[in-house]
């Protein structure tokens, strides 16, 4: 089995039902999605997490492509409201859901070994590709962030993308050590950068495991993250793949169009945003 794992709240169904539908089409093997989300409603009205109706589609997906796959949420909102809730990262450019993935020690019952995939990612291979990476002598694997690499540090990578060795996480206390940074320092990109200055024990993966440019021959996992663009002016894009006329008119991809079609089918049949 291949543990996945995501974080977000209800109102970006559209993308985790992309993504899950990308994952499912492209292995034939048992896959087990997680997904990590809490209720900050008070907060902001947005901020709830996804609903038992969204795990069925998710369920339906799944196991249409294979019988023992399965999908479950994971409510981490007491997990969150007991630390980084009072942090100085509380508000950023990112939403808090991004910082749930540092609570996976936390949770019971957990592979040694899983993925973390954002949101805004598709896969155009198998995952298993991915997953089946030797990891163990390292905390986890990632790939280089396409502009932090440049303007940050040339070892920077972009946490999008993340093969967890969640055995040796347990062990080194790693996830407490940063979410005690992002705790206490401001970050432009907080938990990202925390696990750049305190993981220096990663494995560096290709970028076809974390496209942030173009799909190419190789690519299992497109990220559709933002980017730079010169012509013709210079401009910051940040096209999902939600948005299917910007994926088609702007980034110029095709190669997802099936399974807009089957997400066309499943909105006939369920109101994707209950």
């Amino acid at each position: 089995m291949i543990t996945v794992c995501y974080s977000g709240n209800k109102r970006v169904f559209p993308g985790l039902l992309l993504s899950v539908l990308s994952l499912a089409k492209n292995t034939q093997r048992e896959l087990e999605v997680l997904v990590l989300s809490m209720d900050l409603h008070e907060e902001n009205p947005h901020f709830v997490p996804f609903s038992d109706n969204q795990i069925k589609i998710l369920n339906e997906v799944l196991q249409k492509k294979n019988p023992q796959s399965r999908a479950r949420l994971l409510d981490l909102t007491e997990l969150f409201k007991r630390s980084l809730a009072t942090g100085k990262n509380k508000k950023n450019y990112y939403t808090p859901y991004a910082q749930l993935r540092l609570y996976l020690n936390e949770v019971a019952d957990l592979p040694d070994k899983l993925i973390y995939l954002d949101i805004d990612t598709m896969c155009t291979g198998d995952i298993g590709q991915l997953y089946d990476i030797d990891v163990q002598p390292y905390l986890y694997a990632a790939a280089l962030d396409y502009m932090g690499q440049f303007w940050i540090n040339r070892h920077y990578c972009n946490s999008g993308v993340l093969l967890l060795n969640m055995k040796r996480i347990r062990e080194e206390k790693f996830f407490e050590r940063v979410r005690e940074y992002v705790h206490s320092r401001k970050m432009i990109m907080p938990d990202q950068t925390a696990l750049h200055r305190l993981g220096k024990n990663r494995l560096y993966l290709p970028r076809r495991f974390n496209e942030q440019r173009n799909i190419r021959k190789d690519t299992v996992v497109k990220h559709f993250c933002r980017g730079i663009r010169y012509i013709p002016f210079f401009h910051i894009y940040n096209y999902k793949q939600w948005e299917r006329d910007n994926v088609h008119r702007k980034l110029k991809i095709y190669d997802f169009d099936d399974l807009y079609e089957q997400y066309d089918e499943l909105a006939s049949r369920y109101d994707l945003s209950e």
